[in-house]
């Protein structure tokens, strides 16, 4: 027999004062309950109740395993009740990746809108520019970059970044201000280094080309290459989030405007989950509103 399903029916006989009322109450026969007290009395072997046919009273062992049950059964419906509510309420710890640009740039200004929507749940955001195992390091989703490999996580298509040639004023006043794409080549083009420097810049006009480039400085953290190209080092190719402000305070400068510089699209990954928790099924709801 179930051992909690024992315990309970051992309460509702000692609170009722007798087996046919704690019958009535479980909507069970007189038998079935006795035949619970039975099991837990060869479990524990020993006596919880002396019964007669007139009178029913609880052992001293019975009144301190009573007490202890009454706990116990408590807690267990203090569970359940705990996790029925976190599957109706968002609620938790919500543990989140992005890389460090988009996170600094685009994704923190938006949670607190988030956060306030829904004050019951905790953001814990890492930013860094490498993959993730959201498995086997607790992540509950994550925002990547491209089309992904198939890796059995669900992933949701946001919006597609645009990217941008930009440099600063000092710059192309010291080394002159390129009219086309192919002009890169007399330049110092700083590259944004993922895997390995990105030395080949995509252009789309007059048709989509690539046009081959070299400088003196591969960084892998878009916020130094941000600084190197403020400071006047070079040139780089930057997201949009990031160089939109500099550009319209006079700090940058946007090369090529008529320039496509689409990259690949914004994803949001999750593991697959039957019955996703209210926490993350609110986040994805927001972002997939937010980014899309």
């Amino acid at each position: 027999m179930d051992r909690l399903t024992s315990m309970e029916v051992f309460v509702t006989v000692v609170d009722r004062g007798s087996f046919t009322a704690a019958a009535e109450i479980i909507g069970a026969s007189t038998t079935s309950i006795t035949n619970h007290i039975q099991a837990l009395e060869r479990r524990l072997g020993t006596r919880l109740l002396n019964r007669t046919t007139r009178h029913l009273s609880v052992t001293e062992i019975g009144q301190a395993f009573y007490e202890q049950c009454v706990d116990i059964l408590g807690r267990v419906n203090a569970a359940e009740v705990g996790a029925r509510e976190m599957h109706a309420v968002p609620r938790g710890r919500l543990k989140i990746s992005a890389p460090i640009a988009l996170g600094s740039y685009l994704l923190f200004p938006a949670l607190s809108a988030f956060l306030k929507a829904y004050p019951q749940v905790e953001i814990q955001l890492m930013l860094n520019d490498r993959l993730v195992d959201l498995a086997d390091e607790g992540f509950d989703v994550a925002f990547r970059f491209g089309d992904l490999a198939d890796s059995g996580l669900v992933a949701r298509r946001l919006r597609n970044l645009g990217r941008m040639v930009c440099a600063a004023p000092e710059y192309l006043a010291l080394h002159g201000t390129p009219n086309a794409p192919e002009d890169l080549s007399a330049h110092n083009c700083l590259a944004f280094h993922y895997v390995q420097p990105e030395r080949e810049w995509h252009f789309s006009q007059p048709t989509p080309h690539t046009v081959p480039v070299s400088g003196q400085l591969s960084v892998n953290n878009v916020q130094a290459l941000l600084a190197a190209c403020l400071n006047g080092i070079g040139i780089a190719m930057l997201p949009d989030y990031v160089a939109d402000e500099y550009i319209d305070a006079g700090q940058l400068v946007r090369l090529f405007p008529e320039q496509d510089f689409s990259r690949a699209p914004l994803q949001l990954v999750y593991l697959p989950d039957r019955q996703m928790t209210p926490k993350l099924r609110s986040f994805v709801n927001f972002v997939l509103e937010r980014f899309c």
